[in-house]
């Protein structure tokens, strides 16, 4: 009988290989706010695309439903559900769209088929303050 000479992996060597960790933020200042039923991180100077909004390229938006706002080690605040008084303030950068998603739909054996394809509209921002 042949032995087999494969080495067999313990269950945390194989996550520690194969899951990566979400990107989680390691800024010393962000916050985490609502707008168009999703959440986004704000960093001061970084641009975000987010649902579309109204506006001209330019102009200044402000978001008043911040979820948590972190503005160093000792200064937490967590909102329930938002945290009473923040406002995080931001430029639209420009009106864009995303990737392409194709749909396709159809009903077998009867040759019905139907293909669209929809781009949702963007508004990219970058933050100016917290």
């Amino acid at each position: 009988m042949a032995e087999n000479t494969e080495t067999v992996k313990t269950t945390e060597e194989v996550v520690e290989k194969n899951v990566e960790a979400p990107e989680l933020a390691t800024f010393d200042k962000y916050a985490i706010f609502e707008t168009g039923g999703k959440q986004y991180q704000a960093v001061e100077g970084k641009t975000i695309a987010i649902e579309k909004l109204e506006g001209e390229a330019g102009d200044t938006v402000e978001f008043k439903e911040v979820l948590f706002k972190k503005l160093d080690d000792s200064n937490v605040q967590i909102g329930q559900p938002y945290v009473e008084g923040s406002t995080i303030k931001a430029k639209i950068v420009k009106h864009d769209k995303d990737k392409k998603l194709t749909v396709f739909k159809f009903k077998r054996r009867k040759k019905s088929r139907v293909k669209a394809g929809h781009r949702q509209p963007l508004t990219v921002i970058r933050v100016e303050s917290i």
